[in-house]
């Protein structure tokens, strides 16, 4: 078989199993009460459809490449999330910071004594490396998956361009399911609404990591910033911030800000993929 027709193939058996799995985590998210298994279901897709498929999991892009693409990728969420949270407290649409949730802080760090300021420091350090790297497994399997396994496909019959916005499409839709069962989101703003800021957010993300590991080679840099992505806008920003009536329609991956700052970073990088040549 020639070599368009075979990775056609290869994404459709790709995407049909990872339908099955998915069924499979969402079934043990009841059952073991994480969500781990459901995240790493794509990334059990992919390893089945490489086996399937004859296709080397060691060519899906495991090299380390340079340092340089592995800090830019820690940093781009990390910046893009704490513009987006300095606009939100600027503009008043939540505050800096949730008192309450500080003192939660004392209590599980055992830091009686601490201050506000130093209490929240030590947080984001702690949310800075090891939350991070606890993050790692479900990450990986998700990021196996899409930016391994699914980008290095589609790169071989669409543009890269496309190829940023089709994995992106499917990485949004997998989502999709846990946000209208109501296991991912937020309350107080309308389904359609999340699922529109969620859509901005993500797809926007989706971008920057294909820049990245299509410029690279490297599977790290989107595992990286995914991780990244997760931790500073979940674990951090969005719990110290204290909110009011508008915070759950400007904030967090299902609010307006962090998606329009994405947005607008992200247009860089899709410049900057039409320049890459496959």
């Amino acid at each position: 078989m020639s070599a368009k027709p075979q990775t056609y193939k290869n994404i459709f058996i790709f995407i049909t199993l990872s339908v099955l799995f998915y069924l499979v985590g969402y079934w043990l998210i009841f059952r073991l009460q994480k969500a781990t298994p459901l995240m790493m279901s794509v990334g059990f897709a992919a390893i089945v459809t490489c086996w399937i498929c004859n296709i080397k999991i060691s060519d899906l892009g495991w090299k380390w490449f340079r340092h340089k693409e592995q800090i830019l990728s820690y940093l781009i969420p990390l910046g893009v999330i704490s513009v987006a949270y300095g606009l939100i407290w600027i503009l008043g649409f939540g505050g800096f910071y949730n008192e309450g949730y500080a003192g939660d802080l004392r209590e599980n760090y055992s830091l009686a004594n601490w201050p506000d300021t130093a209490l929240l420091g030590f947080h984001f350090l702690i949310t800075a490396t090891i939350t991070f790297a606890l993050t790692l497994p479900s990450v990986l399997g998700e990021e196996f998956a899409w930016r391994g396994f699914l980008v290095q496909q589609l790169s071989e019959i669409a543009s890269p361009q496309m190829t940023a916005l089709i994995s992106g499409a499917l990485w949004t839709a997998f989502h999709f399911p846990l946000i209208f069962l109501g296991l991912y989101g937020v309350e107080g703003s309308p389904l359609l609404y999340q699922l529109f800021c969620f859509s901005l957010y993500i797809m926007s993300a989706s971008v920057i990591m294909t820049y990245l590991r299509l410029k690279t080679g490297s599977l790290w840099t989107a595992v990286i910033f995914h991780m990244s992505s997760n931790v500073f806008i979940q674990k951090f920003y969005a719990k110290v911030t204290l909110e009011n009536d508008y915070t759950v329609w400007m904030g967090d991956e299902f609010g307006l800000i962090p998606g329009l700052v994405m947005l607008i970073v992200a247009a860089g990088f899709y410049r900057k993929l039409g320049m890459i040549t496959r």
